[in-house]
């Protein structure tokens, strides 16, 4: 009978001991379709959605379209539906918002946000007879990033803090929607731990040893402890041109670092010599590299997990 007790536990160890290899092991086998991708910035850049400017036709498709694949991924709404409503200058804005909860019960109260503007400006100034601003990189890229970044980490099941994905409305009008979130959630209580936003990801950059740059990258540790987490490699970079511009401000994590004082920056890889159509009718989907937002992705998804599972928030301010 002990025997058999002992070979019970050393059989239960081993299959708690493969467990475990295989969930610290799950972020290294995850596979990224960038037909996916394709599809998802063509359908988010074309015509039909008429450049998704706040309040208009186009922006209400978008939503809808982004509050399926959030339901089809398996994330719960963190309100009551998919949308957070807001009004700016007497028009209707949504920002969609997907929670997936923490797994670990003494983490799961703390929350990491992951985000980027799904709108654009509508039409810009003619060329060949086109007006459509479609925004492809700016931002349906950013935007195809959150939901696959969605997609994939529901998948591995096992994030011990939680994470809300949120596509912001009105960012091209002044970063309202953002603004509007970040001020409902602090009157909420919310824990948050971090912002990641997504900017303008769609092709890669030039002569650069890392990935991705991250705007107010001197304000906090984030990028240093990122790229820790990512097994040593480097793929959150400084990029003086985003500190000269004022970058850290400009985006939709800043009215989360304003209201909740915690690590709230943008990963962007325009880097202002690598893409010619910032606002401009040939801002196409076609102008895009969807293979190089397939590798970016699969670099983002390990350093993102592991910010769920650390024990301690580890990811700090810098004092200033």
């Amino acid at each position: 009978m002990r025997n058999l007790l002992v070979k019970g536990i050393s059989g239960l160890s081993l299959m708690m001991l493969c467990a475990t290899s295989v969930k610290a092991q799950s972020t290294q086998n995850i596979k990224i379709s960038v037909d996916q991708i394709e599809q998802n910035l063509e359908y988010l850049s074309s015509d039909e959605l008429a450049g998704r400017k706040t309040g208009e036709p186009g922006i209400e498709k978008a939503a809808s379209f982004l509050e399926e694949k959030m339901r089809t991924f398996g994330l719960k709404p963190y309100f009551e539906t998919y949308r957070d409503s807001f009004q700016v200058n007497g028009l209707q804005g949504y920002n969609v918002v997907g929670l997936l909860e923490g797994t670990n019960e003494d983490l799961k109260d703390e929350y990491i946000i992951i985000g980027a503007h799904y709108d654009h400006i509508g039409t810009g100034k003619e060329v060949n007879g086109d007006v459509i601003a479609n925004g492809a990189n700016d931002n349906a890229a950013g935007t195809v990033a959150v939901i696959e970044l969605a997609k994939q980490l529901s998948e591995l099941g096992n994030n011990g803090r939680s994470l809300l994905f949120v596509l912001f409305s009105a960012e091209e009008m002044g970063l309202k929607g953002s603004q509007h979130l970040a001020e409902k959630l602090k009157a909420e209580g919310m824990d948050l731990y971090a912002m990641i936003n997504m900017e303008m990801i769609g092709v890669p950059m030039k002569a650069k040893d890392y990935e991705a740059y991250l705007t107010g990258y001197e304000k906090s540790n984030l990028a240093e402890k990122f790229n820790e987490y990512s097994n040593g490699e480097k793929v959150l970079g400084f990029l003086p041109q985003a500190s000269q511009l004022s970058l850290f401000k400009r985006s939709d994590n800043y009215p989360f670092y304003t209201e909740f004082g915690v690590p709230a920056q943008t990963i962007s890889t325009f880097d202002f010599s690598n893409y010619d159509y910032y606002h401009h009718v040939d801002d196409e989907s076609e102008n895009l590299d969807p293979e190089h937002m397939a590798a970016l992705f699969n670099k983002l998804i390990p350093g993102l997990h592991k910010m769920t599972m650390t024990s301690e928030k580890e990811i700090k301010m810098n004092q200033e």
